[in-house]
């Protein structure tokens, strides 16, 4: 149990200063509600009229979704390969070489066809 204790006391910290950062927010802060403040806002989407069961959004709008998880999950890889980089050697470096090339093409690709343009 020992082992443990710097862990639990860790969570009990970051959940005491939730918990804490919570309710000083609703008790000091401001009560003035209006209309635009309780209107959804979409990344810069300017609200229109939208049906009762909900509207439809651009479809730009999940292709920018979709390639920030694409290249969000390439920085997860190289993380561990970064820290067993010594280990792997020469095997290591080529295989990260052809994984960013692979990723390098299909960002290429993207910014081809005009998937980064914000207009």
């Amino acid at each position: 149990m020992e082992l443990y204790t710097p862990i639990l006391a860790l969570a009990l910290l970051a959940t005491g200063f939730a918990v804490f950062s919570v309710v000083v927010s609703s008790l000091t802060g401001p009560k003035r509600y209006n209309r635009a403040k309780l209107d959804s806002y979409e990344c810069g989407i300017e609200p229109t009229p939208q049906p009762v069961g909900g509207g439809r959004f651009p479809v730009k709008y999940f292709i920018t979704a979709m390639l920030f998880i694409v290249f969000d999950i390439e920085i997860v890889f190289l993380y561990p390969w970064a820290v067993r980089f010594d280990a792997m050697k020469f095997f290591g470096l080529a295989e990260m070489v052809v994984f960013i090339a692979t990723v390098f093409v299909a960002y290429v690709y993207v910014w081809r066809r005009g998937g980064l343009d914000w207009d």
